[in-house]
């Protein structure tokens, strides 16, 4: 790859990754202060279409460049959960882009901060299985919410209301499935649902425990080395004090 495709792929990837970034902060705002930022005003609205526009041509350009469309959908996950709502509050997906951006180009180690840190995290997210779990939850969810969002008619925020405090067992009741298909998807939801919202639980755990386990044998290690270390020092003063005592024991 010539160096001007590589800066001209930087380029690009640094204004897909600003378009999702600046997506990402409006929704952010949205939920913070929905008084002052209003998805559905009609310029915000507007800007927000241009962007989802932008960033579908961009998702099905790279798709169809891709060798292996399998594979490509399952690595931005992400950013399909992003367009296929439909939904401007699901442009919080779009932050995944960035990551990929930092990941493609290794810019923490540009910057010097590939360090420690960075590899826990690459590994709590893809040695662990916690992308796996979490690309499954999140599908379950909003297909789930989807489907009840047009099966029983409510808006498309309170069907997903409704899919996050069913599938995590807490179960408000302020919404319920008043048909008979509403009433299978909620019933399909609270078993695969619950399902992965465990597994996804239990590995976060798993993946904390491994670490304060394995820090606790590092500890262990090096107390173990630092006996040795002492053993070998006792030793080696032990035979000195012998040679000295036979020493004195021949000037006798």
């Amino acid at each position: 790859m010539t160096k001007t495709k590589i800066n001209w792929q930087l380029s690009y990837d640094i204004g897909i990754a600003g378009i999702a970034l600046f997506s990402f902060l409006i929704v952010v705002g949205s939920f913070l202060d929905p008084h002052a930022i209003r998805l559905s005003a009609p310029p915000l609205a507007h800007l927000l279409n241009v962007l989802l526009l932008l960033y579908t041509i961009d998702f099905f350009y790279r798709l169809a460049s891709s060798r292996h469309w399998q594979r490509f959908l399952f690595d931005n996950t992400f950013d399909l959960l992003s367009l296929i709502p439909l939904h401007p509050a699901f442009a919080i997906f779009r932050i995944g882009r960035v990551w990929r951006l930092i990941r493609h180009h290794h810019l923490l180690w540009r910057f010097g901060l590939d360090g420690k840190l960075s590899k826990t995290v690459h590994r709590f997210v893809y040695s662990s299985g916690f992308l796996n779990l979490f690309t499954a939850s999140m599908f379950i969810l909003v297909l789930s919410s989807l489907m009840y969002s047009i099966v029983e008619k409510v808006p498309y925020p309170s069907a997903l209301w409704w899919a996050i405090t069913t599938a995590t067992t807490v179960g408000y009741g302020d919404i319920s499935p008043a048909t008979n298909v509403g009433k299978f998807i909620a019933a399909f939801l609270m078993i695969a649902g619950v399902g992965f919202i465990g597994l996804l639980t239990s590995t976060i755990t798993g993946f904390f425990t491994s670490q304060i386990t394995d820090a606790n044998k590092d500890d262990f290690s090096r107390l173990f080395e630092k006996i040795d270390q002492l053993d070998h020092k006792v030793d080696h003063l032990q035979r000195e004090l012998n040679l000295e005592r036979k020493k004195n024991r021949h000037k006798k």
